[in-house]
């Protein structure tokens, strides 16, 4: 007999668990669909739906928990967080399920307060990545200034009521350094990012902490290599005639590349960059999470792990 720590489920069997839960999102379809991923009101109602509601019960027995907990130490500690990691793959569609789960969970009545933060903004400004020699490894655990998002995630779960985060932009390529996110008294923080399960070689002396030591529950979208791969030129290929058209895209040299061309380059940066990331960092950390969505070559859902508690 064959033994794993996940529970594998279909996606027909998966779709039965939204039970009796309904939420109107149709309205918000069309912002929360990312470029070059498809996602239908099905795809909402029979992955997404079920495991909001499977976030739901979780965040609910933390709170039960809490409030057992403050009874008995006979003081009111204001609660913390729920917080959720989301990681995967470059062009997996991490940020299309982060902003799903933040729109169905929001629409719970016990947690209307949904945060949603990227690791990226947590990237070492360009000038730093260019003075260590790191700009073609954007996206490497190397790349990342892990102590300011540990010390970020160390804040929201001590309570602090008022917290920023910093804030990335995909147009200029770098940080925003005089643009802030603020994160005031949520009810759960959603964190999604390639890097968020990975456990980085730690220094002599220095304490074994983790970005996800803070997590509740943790979610890896997964697809095999051949989709990302494919994913990432067809996005690419979207990019190169809309956003890197803009002069201050970082990438506005690709703007005028021929098909076969942006093709070429889009491969090249996936094989030297993003499959190696995917390799060495990113796909070894699958099994760290609470959750696994295994995505078919459509960009849809085709069953779902969940870990056996």
């Amino acid at each position: 007999m064959r033994y794993s720590p996940y529970i594998t489920i279909t996606r027909e069997e998966w779709a039965k668990r939204r039970d009796d839960a309904v939420i109107h999102f149709e309205n918000d379809l069309y912002k929360l669909q990312g470029l070059n991923e498809p996602l239908t009101s099905e795809e909402i109602l029979q992955v997404y739906l079920p495991l909001s509601r499977l976030l739901n019960l979780h965040v609910t027995a933390a709170q039960q928990l809490h409030a057992t907990t403050s009874k008995f130490l006979n003081n009111h500690a204001h609660k913390v967080p729920y917080i959720i990691g989301i990681a995967g793959s470059v062009a997996v569609g991490k940020s299309t399920t982060a902003r799903v789960l933040q729109r169905l969970l929001s629409a719970w009545p016990n947690h209307p307060r949904v945060d949603l933060v990227t690791t990226d903004g947590f990237l070492y400004p360009n000038k730093v990545l260019e003075q260590k020699g790191l700009m073609n490894r954007k996206g490497f655990p190397e790349s990342y200034d892990i102590r300011r998002l540990i010390q970020f995630l160390a804040n929201v779960k001590s309570g602090m009521e008022k917290i920023s985060a910093p804030i990335y932009s995909h147009l200029e390529y770098d940080i925003m350094a005089n643009n802030q996110q603020w994160i005031e008294s949520p009810d759960i923080v959603i964190v999604e990012g390639i890097n968020v399960l990975q456990v980085r070689a730690r220094k002599e002396r220095e304490p074994a902490v983790f970005v996800s030591d803070f997590f509740d529950f943790s979610i890896y979208v997964h697809a095999e290599e051949k989709h990302l791969r494919q994913w990432y030129i067809s996005r690419f290929e979207s990019l190169r005639r809309t956003a890197f058209q803009d002069p201050h895209s970082y990438f506005h040299r690709y703007a005028h590349l021929s098909d076969d061309e942006t093709v070429a380059m889009a491969t090249q940066i996936w094989n030297e960059i993003n499959k190696p990331n995917l390799e060495e960092n990113i796909e070894p950390t699958r099994y760290r999470a609470s959750l696994i969505l295994e995505k078919g070559s459509h960009h849809f859902v085709q069953s779902i792990q969940l870990r056996k508690t």
